[in-house]
């Protein structure tokens, strides 16, 4: 009993961190277009 909720608790704690880490990313490569876009309309 106590095998199976510390396997879940560590695919839980996975997923989050996998999720996170693909947000993270993702708000930064959204800032970098922005940043492209404002340095072509300054250009």
């Amino acid at each position: 009993m106590l095998r199976n909720v510390l396997a879940a608790a560590a695919l839980a704690t996975f997923a989050l961190t996998t999720v996170a880490c693909n947000t993270v990313e993702g708000v930064g490569e959204d800032i970098k277009s922005v940043g492209r876009a404002g340095k072509r309309a300054i250009d």
